[in-house]
């Protein structure tokens, strides 16, 4: 059986210095308009704000920033198909016999591949490709599971 192994992950555009540098600009530019209306005017609730939308944009970075190396493996290799899904800090693996498996394309807009073992359970791949690389992608895990 041939060894083959496939690595879908998300596109993230900015790496973790340009995330930290847009935060941090968006940051300076919220107190910098913030700020001022403290020193001219005493509006201390627009400060309060700002540091509110601060909070909130932080937040959202961080989310974004455990869910930046989020993967899925599969690999086909040893008389077996390994699919490894990372999320965050949580790690997922499923071991598959390759002969017991169906390979169920996305049937509408969004689903994801299904891997089926035996009809037992099934294995959901996928996320991390476009919906139309998804029936691309399980026309190859077909082959390389016929092999």
């Amino acid at each position: 059986m041939n060894n083959r192994e496939w690595l879908l992950k998300r596109n993230c555009s900015l790496t973790p210095r340009q995330s930290i540098a847009a935060l941090g600009s968006l940051c300076l530019a919220m107190l910098g308009l913030a700020v001022p209306f403290v020193l001219l005017y005493g509006a201390w609730l627009v400060l309060v704000f700002a540091a509110m939308e601060i909070a909130a944009l932080a937040a959202a970075f961080v989310h974004f920033a455990r869910h930046a190396r989020d993967r899925e493996r599969i690999v086909l290799a040893d008389g077996s198909l390994l699919v490894e899904r990372v999320e965050a800090d949580n790690v997922h693996q499923f071991r598959l016999e390759p002969n017991w498996i169906r390979v169920e394309a996305p049937r509408r807009y969004g689903d994801l591949i299904r891997l089926r073992c035996g009809g037992r359970y099934a294995v959901e791949v996928g996320r991390f490709v476009t919906v139309e690389k998804r029936k691309h992608l399980a026309e190859e895990l077909r082959q390389a599971l016929r092999k």
